[in-house]
């Protein structure tokens, strides 16, 4: 009998998802955990698996937007008559829909706030086909996303796929060879200085337009205001020479910025809230988002239960699901539940900037570099080590003394970072 197959919510704020090719076409044979196509979500490319075993009937939108349960294939037995299904799937989409009942969430760590249903973008137009000396290369999009991020020449990879397409199974072999799929291609060098493919007008991804969604209704719903203080590093940097000294984990100044506001946020349960409208929710636990740079935009892989880990602890973990962010492995489970939100732009010689709160936590701290300058110090004036961080604060759930308050308390513990390991565990 003919299942049909509906696009699925593959992350908790995916209101649609944009086919971008199909690994399947009509009339091949389907097992389950056969790959049927791509789809791009609002945080990441995944490939759709088939649960169902048959013959590929029917293909529903070959290319572009689908909403969530929008039905996007059929698979049966082969010669199965469907044209009563079709029919069926077509009185389906014309009837009215109804609108769907708020629901107002109890858990007491939230998932992200829902993202508004999206007009569906026009379908992109097909990706031009890559090509060297030898005739035409056959690559699936994410092939070629994997293997441009992490620098492989795809032309040189033997794809495994049908009619020797590269899929993404080829890569992440060239991957675990260590790129030996790599190869000198002559003119490579002069080709990489100039890309025209950058240039122009190009399809909004999925995952940006619910990054310009949500952080513009966060933006102009939630009334920020900013609260900038200086640190002193001085002893954060002789703590942090000293731990690595002997850690086979190397720790960073992110992971301890990270324990320390843990442990602020513990004394501070106002600043580790939510704003739902008709109720201000205070977690117990503290669950910490860390902002993470991709090409298309940031993912926020969270840290749960940050006060409760050791620095190696964190470490590891922020080090395991930046990875996975980077690659489009990171589920949505791993990005969800935050309370809190840090982004540092330290490393980027930035020393100062204000960040958009991440909803629905009531504050995102922005941390700038490491900068040598003149202080006053046992009334001497000597160079010392300082950094600044932002904190954006939602009006609604956190008043100005409130924030000041949870400053002072995270710049005691990085100022005196044996306090880290006092309070902490």
């Amino acid at each position: 009998m003919a299942e049909v197959i509906r696009m699925p919510r593959l992350s908790d704020t995916m209101e649609e998802g944009n086919i971008v090719g199909w690994q399947k076409k009509v009339g091949d044979s389907v097992s389950p955990g056969d790959i049927l196509a791509e789809v791009e979500t609002d945080k990441a490319t995944m490939e759709l698996e088939s649960f169902n075993e048959g013959v590929l009937l029917h293909i529903g939108v070959p290319e572009g937007p689908v909403m969530v349960e929008g039905v996007i294939a059929i698979i049966g037995d082969k010669g199965e008559d469907i044209s009563d299904l079709l029919k069926q799937i077509e009185a389906e989409a014309a009837a009215p829909k109804e609108e769907p009942k708020e629901e107002v969430k109890q858990a007491s760590t939230p998932a992200p706030a829902p993202t508004p249903t999206a007009t569906p973008a026009p379908a992109p137009a097909p990706e031009p086909m890559m090509t060297h000396s030898s005739g035409r290369i056959f690559a699936s999009p994410l092939a070629k996303k994997m293997s441009k991020e992490e620098g492989i020449d795809i032309n040189r990879i033997t794809g495994t796929g049908e009619n020797g397409r590269v899929v993404k199974r080829d890569v992440e072999a060239a991957i675990s060879n260590g790129g030996a799929s790599m190869a000198y291609v002559p003119g490579a060098l002069a080709a990489a200085s100039y890309d025209p493919s950058i240039y122009g007008d190009k399809s909004v991804s999925m995952m940006r337009k619910v990054i310009a969604k949500r952080l513009g209704e966060s933006k102009f719903s939630a009334p920020h205001f900013y609260l900038t203080m200086e640190m002193n590093m001085d002893k954060m940097i002789a703590a942090r020479q000293a731990i690595n000294e002997d850690s086979p984990v190397r720790i960073s100044y992110n992971d301890l910025i990270v324990k320390a506001s843990a442990l602020a946020l513990r004394k501070h349960p106002e600043i580790n809230a939510s704003w739902f409208g008709d109720k201000i929710t205070y977690h117990e636990d503290i669950n910490i988002g860390v902002a993470v740079a991709i090409d298309e935009g940031l993912m926020v892989p969270v840290i749960r239960n940050a006060d409760r880990k050791t620095l190696v602890a964190i470490k590891t973990e922020i080090k395991d699901l930046a990875g996975k962010a980077k690659s489009r492995k990171i589920s949505p489970d791993e990005m969800q539940g935050n309370t809190f939100t840090i982004s540092n732009l330290g490393m980027f010689d930035i020393d100062e900037f204000t960040a958009i709160i991440n909803p629905p936590d009531a504050c995102i701290l922005a941390v700038g570099s490491i900068a040598e300058k003149p202080i006053v110090k046992d009334g001497q004036i000597v160079v010392g080590n300082i950094m600044k961080v932002t904190l954006s604060c939602d009006h609604r759930i956190v008043d100005g003394a409130k924030g000041a308050a949870f400053l002072q308390t995270l710049k005691a513990y990085i100022e005196n970072p044996v306090k880290l390991w006092f309070t902490g565990r």
